[in-house]
């Protein structure tokens, strides 16, 4: 029997057990939770997902679905279906109904979905649009936001009945006021009129879209240019059918954040610090309580430049946590507890940035997460003693913390072998379940490769972590190319939790690559001072580390030190380049939506304020700013590895003319470069947006990777 078993192993396609590489389409098959609400120890959580458009060869679509956790545990049910897509789910405290938003008609609605049975119904019919829902405590109402463009809310009777005009100047060149906003006036557009007539034909070609004019600081979006200024405001409404909202906040202000006390009488809410300053230049904010008899605010929390970021109240309404920050340069979230009127601040002795808040019933204990040394860990602050202490390990992403009920915790996991999951784990979070199969029926039979973290010491005594994955077809003896994986931010953070790069990084491996990883110094998990080590010096010291980080994985045997190559994106677009104009071991590189010039980048991009915060402004001494001195452009002429650079068509992040004016520049010195732009793409393209050019960028690093090793 030995010696058939032996002879089938060696006839060619018998194959025992063989697992597969990662593909390029297994992109296609990443499922991610993207919510979870729970009550009454029912688990209600929305899960995106990729699919195959039917109508269009090659193209996907997403899809987000809402699923129901049955009470064993051990299966969920879809609550909704087809390609309308869900979002923003919240369950009512008594467990028998979801809210969540849908689009109708190009704005976001609430609906309704009993969990009894039963299709869900349209809530809102709001002309401003309706997102995120949240229940009062009894469950009756339901507190929701709204859009208002500043033409809408100035003759908007019900949100501004006086028809008055914003306090702030739109800072509109020769007008001392802004009384041109207000409709109602009976002068027609006349191009050959006199100048009123003139103004109106003007005013009639920007409403129709014929023209854009801005007058605002901040008029770059993501991936479209916006003149307009628009306010969130906040509106209650019954849960029952034929309902009618009513307003709740108005004037010329954002509402941001809303809660529900635990009474359900006032709510608590951040806005504007100083509503009288321009929405593009007020960066505090201050957190107010609104009573929802009489519609009084009372400000709860209020500094000088200081911006705070939520306010979690404690179970009983008298504690909360919130982040704080200054808002002057570069800024760090401090945690802090305080008392629901205010008094009593309390800034925790926590070197990372808070999300997520979890108050145990008794209040004695505040749950969260944060990014940590390359994971998401649960750390948990003891009220009595300030004492925070990490409760998961580092290896790992949790995302999407919630309490049960039954003071279970259920949620989103990601790791080296998964993407992502949905769990449940104990109190003490000792003991964990997996209760989902979001991702393990398509990756079971998958070869992984596992990042190994190292660490290296650079010349400001910092310890850099970095990661590294052998190829997934390591075999003994072989010599093997490797990737240097640069992120962005430069704030960013990548380690085995991270998981935006866990498909990237998997098929390089699978490509027979080595892929290393580094967290150079600025990256963000690792505390104030080493997040801000690189103020005025983007290039030299994270090249160092980067290069460090490299040279110690070079020193493995499997490593082909004669087939290094290069990568990274936005920020890390800018170090690629930098690095590439500084040292020339790598025999490709490949630079996406990048920056290039920090100069010209003060208009180029809506994420311009990176300029003066970490260097100044470019018209300062460049003797302080440093900002030639810190420009990958300005040593352009020193690039002379092959290189290839990427931008999305409507990257308003960082601007086209970036990499335009890098490509230009090397194309005129007769370099080896080629430029890929992508129609329609944003910032976001390696995460989001359309499938197809997600996976065409993949590709398109590695054939380009592959001329040259």
């Amino acid at each position: 029997m030995k010696r058939i078993l032996v002879l089938l192993l060696l006839l060619p396609g018998v194959i025992l057990a063989q697992k597969d590489k990662i593909l390029v389409s297994d992109l296609t098959k990443i499922q991610q939770v993207s919510g979870i609400t729970a009550a009454k120890n029912k688990v209600v959580y929305t899960v995106n997902s990729i699919v195959k458009n039917e109508d269009k060869p090659l193209e996907y679509d997403y899809i987000n679905k809402l699923y129901l956790l049955s009470e064993d545990r051990k299966s969920s049910i879809a609550l909704t279906q087809g390609k309308e897509g869900v979002g923003q789910a919240e369950i009512s405290p008594d467990g028998k109904m979801i809210a969540f938003v849908r689009r109708v008609k190009d704005k976001s609605q609430i609906f309704i979905l009993p969990l009894s049975g039963g299709e869900p119904w349209q809530l809102t019919h709001s002309k401003y649009g309706a997102s995120s829902p949240k229940f009062s405590p009894d469950g009756k109402r339901i507190l929701y936001s709204g859009g208002i463009r500043l033409e809408e809310l100035v003759n908007d009777s019900l949100l501004n009945p006086q028809k008055g005009l914003p306090a702030f100047s739109l800072e509109k060149p020769g007008f001392e006021k802004d009384s041109y906003l207000l409709k109602g006036s009976k002068v027609k557009p006349n191009p050959d009129g006199n100048l009123e007539e003139i103004r109106a034909y003007l005013n009639k070609s920007t409403e129709d879209k014929k023209t854009r004019v801005f007058t605002r600081l901040n008029f770059q979006g993501e991936a479209n240019l916006n003149g307009d200024i628009s306010f969130s405001h906040l509106f209650e409404i019954e849960v029952k059918e034929n309902a009618q909202a009513r307003a709740l906040t108005s004037g010329f202000a954002s509402y941001n954040g809303a809660n529900y006390a635990p009474d359900g009488r006032s709510i608590f809410v951040s806005t504007a610090k100083d509503a009288d300053e321009h929405p593009d230049r007020e960066s505090e904010n201050k957190i107010v309580q609104i009573q929802l008899s009489d519609l009084s605010q009372k400000v709860i929390l209020s500094k000088n430049e200081t911006a705070f970021r939520g306010f979690s109240l404690s179970p009983s309404g008298k504690k909360a946590a919130t982040v704080i920050s200054g808002t002057n340069g570069l800024s760090y979230g401090k945690l802090a507890i305080v008392n629901s009127d205010g008094s009593q601040l309390k800034e925790i002795d926590f070197d990372r940035v808070p999300s997520g808040f979890n108050w145990t019933p008794d209040e004695k204990f505040l749950y969260f997460t944060a990014q940590s040394n390359g994971g998401s860990p649960i750390f948990r602050l003891e009220l009595s003693s300030g004492k925070v202490t990490r409760l998961t390990d580092y290896d790992t992403g949790i995302a999407q913390l919630t309490l049960l009920d039954s003071g279970e915790w259920v949620y989103a996991r990601t790791g080296a072998d998964n993407p992502n999951e949905l769990y449940i784990a104990s109190a003490d979070l000792k003991t964990k379940t997996r209760v989902s199969d979001l991702n393990d029926h398509w990756l079971k039979n998958k070869i992984l490769s596992v990042p190994v973290k190292q660490i290296y010491k650079n010349s400001k005594g910092q310890d850099i972590e970095f990661w590294v994955m052998k190829p997934a077809n390591y075999k003994e003896g072989q010599k093997y190319p490797v990737v240097l994986q640069l992120h962005g931010g430069p704030t960013a953070m990548w380690g085995p939790g991270e998981g935006s790069m866990w498909h990237e990084f998997q098929y390089f491996a699978a490509m027979g690559y080595g892929v290393v990883f580094p967290n150079q110094r600025g990256s963000g998990g690792y505390g104030k001072d080493f997040q801000f080590s690189n103020y005025r010096d983007w290039g030299k010291g994270p090249q160092e580390d980067a290069l460090g980080a490299l040279d110690m994985a070079c020193k493995e045997s499997w490593v082909d030190k004669d087939k290094l190559v290069i990568t990274g994106g936005s920020y890390a677009g800018y170090l690629t380049a930098w690095i590439i104009a500084h040292d020339h071991r790598f025999k490709a590189a490949f630079a996406q939506r990048g920056v290039y010039d920090l100069s010209t980048f003060m208009g180029e991009g809506n994420a311009w304020r990176l300029t003066p915060n970490y260097f100044g402004l470019p018209w300062e001494k460049e003797e302080e700013t440093k900002i030639r001195e810190n420009s990958p452009f300005t040593y352009v002429d020193k690039i002379k590895t092959p290189f290839l650079i990427k931008h999305g068509d409507n990257d308003l992040r960082t601007g086209v003319i970036q990499s335009e004016m890098m490509y230009k520049s090397l194309k005129y010195l007769g370099r080896d470069v080629e430029y890929v732009r992508y129609q329609g793409a944003t910032h976001e393209l390696s995460r989001t947006g359309n499938v197809r050019q997600r996976i065409d960028r993949i590709l398109r690093i590695h054939e380009f990777f592959q001329r040259y090793i």
